[in-house]
């Protein structure tokens, strides 16, 4: 007789940063087709909510809450919530709130964007990791998943903040799939190209020819938010840390590894045929 084991997804306890759109609503819908509990967490409550609602009609059970994971106070207050909430730790914490930036090169991107770049996609990341590790890890068992990008990796030209924020994230990832090894943990790390959300819409810094060259890459490489949050999850019930689910990025993947300096004067010289 063969034994089949429960994925780790199925009937999750979930907490989902910026479960508000794109991926991070996906992730919430997705879990809630298979049966989970969510706690929809994003900086606009009435999103939250909404996602929430969308939770609940594709089969699973869900609370909204605003949070905004710069803050660490918010980010822990969060984690009080989800306790409460699931009456003890959650099984599956992902770690997604982010912004888009690019445009300008190194000395000409704003200070200030730098910061907020950093403070939403790195120290959001942190924070999240910082709170909920050690809850999973005194459980001894959960999966985090921290959605990085193929930025991470790709250091494509005039994108120096967002490449430095989810380079972060993916560094981030694997040292924690160190430390948590044999705790019954688990750690995947998210690293896709493009996908089909809003953030070239929202408040991110982005200029003009950035937002141009986003639009395009969606037009003929995006993939939709629903397919990558099923690809991600997938893998965490395989137990799998990476994650890059599209042709593109598993290219860029190993032409940087095999091939890292011809790989960036490739991608210099791509940027100026681009611009």
């Amino acid at each position: 007789m063969r034994l089949f084991r429960r994925r780790r997804t199925e009937h999750a306890d979930a907490v989902v940063t910026g479960a508000g759109s794109g991926i991070g609503r996906a992730f919430a819908v997705e879990l809630g087709g298979r049966g989970a509990r969510v706690v929809c967490s994003d900086i606009d409550a009435d999103r939250a909510a909404e996602t929430a609602v969308l939770v609940e009609n594709a089969g699973g059970k869900a609370v909204g809450a605003r949070c905004d994971v710069t803050a660490i106070d918010e980010v822990t207050a969060l984690a009080a919530l989800a306790q409460d909430w699931f009456g003890g730790a959650p099984s599956l914490v992902v770690n997604n709130a982010g912004i888009g930036a690019g445009g300008p090169p190194v000395g000409e991107f704003g200070l200030d964007d730098w910061e907020r770049t950093l403070a939403v996609n790195l120290w959001g990341v942190i924070n999240g990791c910082h709170v909920f590790t050690p809850i999973l890890r005194a459980a001894g068992r959960g999966t985090v998943v921290n959605v990085a990008s193929a930025a991470a990796f790709g250091a494509a030209p005039r994108m120096a903040a967002y490449n430095v924020s989810k380079a972060g994230v993916l560094a981030l990832s694997e040292t924690m799939a160190a430390e948590l090894a044999g705790t019954g943990v688990g750690v995947t790390v998210l690293c896709p190209t493009a996908v089909k959300t809003g953030i070239l819409r929202s408040d991110s810094p982005l200029d003009g020819t950035a937002e141009r060259l986003g639009e395009s890459l969606l037009r003929w490489t995006g993939r939709s938010p629903a397919s990558i949050a099923k690809t991600t999850l997938d893998a965490v019930d395989r137990g799998d840390l990476y994650v890059v689910p599209q042709l593109e990025a598993k290219v860029l993947w190993q032409a940087k590894r095999l091939m890292p300096a011809t790989y960036t004067r490739s991608a210099g010289l791509l940027e100026r045929v681009v611009r």
